[in-house]
């Protein structure tokens, strides 16, 4: 019982900050021109103040100010719908605003408990080959692969990369890994994605250790991932091409996409496909040991 106590104190102690820093972080990117208001002079905040948003949403200055300091005030959906049409949020940010606030969003998806793949999954990523798959929970930890998809990712030894406490991450490793080695040929553009959807998955489990030690234990390993988890960012998962570097055959663009799986809260299967010839050609090599 004082484990769970314990839990909860530090979700709440650990909320707060984390929504005010998110409050102020969406503040600072919408201009005054975005919401039609003149701009003003000697302006000292990057985008609206405080009172504007308070305005715009029509709730009390004093009010949106505890809100912003993270102040244990109680926060209705009506006034957070309001508060998310004139910061301009988009669904993902909307729902991890509601999560910080303690406010029930709906659909709620259900804590993140599962910890590997069953056979019948691991079935699935198998019949999937050539075509790389794997299994991610909300945090990057892979719960299961295919062939094609180790065949891809693993290191020039052989070896998985694997993040702290010996769990094979996909963050860790990206964060933590030489930037000649990485298989991601347009780091500065994918990184700050995966961090935000990160994040986006983070307000659902503000204080749990795990989650909390994760993300101390990658900041302190890598100074980007600090740096992008201070922006505040929050995507959701979703389909991209992604162009990949593989040490024995080159670049390979691949098409991900994602797809939820029932039975595995906060898991998703994600596939790769060749997006060109050139790059299904690439995968037959490595499938052929080339």
């Amino acid at each position: 019982m004082g484990d769970v106590t314990t839990v909860a104190v530090a979700g709440e102690t650990r909320r707060r900050p984390e929504l005010a820093a998110f409050l102020r972080s969406r503040r600072a990117r919408v201009t005054p021109q975005d919401v039609g208001m003149p701009p003003g002079l000697r302006r000292r905040t990057p985008g609206l103040r405080r009172e504007e948003v308070a305005q715009l949403s029509g709730v009390g200055v004093t009010w949106y100010t505890w809100l912003e300091q993270g102040r244990p005030i109680n926060a209705s959906s009506q006034v957070l719908d309001a508060v998310a049409r004139t910061l301009r949020l988009d669904r993902p940010e909307r729902e991890h605003l509601y999560h910080l606030a303690e406010v029930p969003y709906e659909p709620e998806s259900a804590p993140e408990h599962v910890v590997g793949a069953g056979p019948e999954i691991q079935g699935i990523l198998d019949a999937l080959v050539p075509l790389p798959a794997v299994v991610y929970n909300a945090r990057y930890d892979v719960l299961a692969t295919n062939a094609t998809y180790e065949m891809m990712f693993l290191r020039e030894d052989g070896r998985p990369w694997t993040g702290p406490l010996g769990v094979r991450n996909v963050l860790w490793s990206l964060f933590t890994m030489p930037a000649d080695k990485c298989p991601v040929v347009e780091r500065h553009l994918e990184l700050p994605l995966m961090v935000a959807q990160l994040r986006g998955a983070y307000g659902r489990h503000v204080g749990e250790p795990a989650w909390e030690s994760f993300v101390r234990l990658l900041s302190e390993a890598s100074p980007y991932f600090a740096e992008l988890w201070r922006s505040g960012d929050v995507v959701p998962p979703g389909t991209r091409v992604k162009t990949f570097r593989h040490h024995r055959v080159g670049e390979i663009r691949m098409t991900s996409v994602s797809l939820s799986i029932n039975g595995m809260p906060e898991c998703r299967i994600v596939t790769y496909t060749p997006n060109d010839e050139e790059s299904r050609r690439s995968i037959d090599l490595l499938l052929n040991g080339a």
